[in-house]
């Protein structure tokens, strides 16, 4: 009878497992990896990277992360490789080569071709005496002892493996060329990550939308003002110096605390010396100073010239957070 019990069983043996096939990759790293790291940074051409099956998959993971973190990389499918894509290898590519038992007969075919046009081919294998072994510049060795598939047979340990080695070799490229999040944002910029990195509070500025009275403004005024441009504030402005601002809430207050206001001017309900920022800022500095003062508004403001309000639900509708 299969149980919570077994089913919870079951997934601990399987991560359990993994993490040991994992940790014995530090025992099987040697020179190959570090001549193969070289070689990947000093290389003029692309990272070709190929596999077949499961390690077709990883190889197509890899791609993605070598290419997101400064390392120009393609994927190239062990069998079409050998019906015509071959033709996509340049004479100055390196090519990694993934393949648990390194003798399926796509890689045979392969890796003479490879080496035909002379370029550096790195093996990711869990075979070391297998074809992609013996044939390759550098061998990474992923073996484990088995798989976590109770019948020895789906690839999970091993493909776990080869995504770790790739991480490896990513991470190390990474650091060889002191790449920053300020270089990653720049190939993520649609992401949360590279908004957060990239947008200047002057990209998230609507000019349309520039609620400013003048400090002997009516009550009356500054309520339109906020109505009409429909940020939930305005600010205060005299000889085009931001002097203060009033939002929604300090018109509520006002309501509650008075029965007349008809003699009321911006000057006398507004919040003096306000938040400002710089339009050049980053927005996520803007949106720090929004959490660590607790509001919703940020004035604009370049070299005492207003530019602007800055909402933090505009912020947030970016997905910066």
């Amino acid at each position: 009878m299969i149980t919570k019990e077994n089913i919870l069983a079951s997934a601990k043996k399987t991560i359990i497992s993994e993490s040991e096939s994992i940790a014995k990759l530090t025992d099987y790293l040697d020179e190959n990896f570090s001549n193969a790291t070289q070689s990947i940074y000093n290389s003029k051409g692309r990272l070709v990277v190929t596999g077949i099956g499961k390690s077709a998959i990883i190889a197509q993971k890899m791609v993605a992360t070598f290419n997101s973190t400064g390392t120009p990389s393609l994927f190239l499918h062990a069998s079409e490789a050998i019906h015509g894509d071959l033709g996509m290898v340049q004479n100055e590519d390196i090519i990694i080569c993934i393949s648990k038992s390194g003798n399926s007969p796509e890689i045979k075919v392969l890796v003479p071709l490879l080496k035909r046009f002379g370029n550096t081919l790195i093996a990711i294998t869990g075979n070391m005496t297998s074809f992609l072994a013996k044939g390759s510049d550098f061998v990474l060795n992923t073996t484990v002892d088995a798989e976590a598939c109770p019948n020895n047979l789906a690839p999970t340990n091993s493909t776990t493996a080869q995504l770790v080695m790739g991480d490896a070799l990513a991470v190390c490229l990474m650091e060889m060329r002191d790449f920053k999040p300020e270089d990653f944002a720049i190939y993520h910029p649609g992401g949360a990550l590279g908004k957060k990195l990239l947008l200047r509070v002057k990209d998230m500025l609507e000019h349309t939308l520039k609620p400013m009275v003048s400090p002997e403004a009516l009550i009356k005024k500054v309520i339109f003002e906020i109505s009409e441009k429909r940020l939930g504030v305005t600010a205060v402005v005299e000889d085009n110096k931001v002097i203060g601002i009033i939002t929604d809430g300090d018109i509520r207050r006002m309501l509650n605390d008075r029965d007349s206001f008809a003699d009321l001017t911006a000057k006398d309900i507004m919040t003096k010396n306000p938040k400002l920022i710089s339009s050049t800022a980053m927005v996520v500095d803007a949106l720090n100073i929004l959490e660590d003062f607790s509001i919703t508004q940020l004035v604009v403001v370049d070299n005492d010239e207003y530019k602007g309000v800055l909402h933090l639900h505009d912020i947030l509708k970016e997905g910066i957070v």
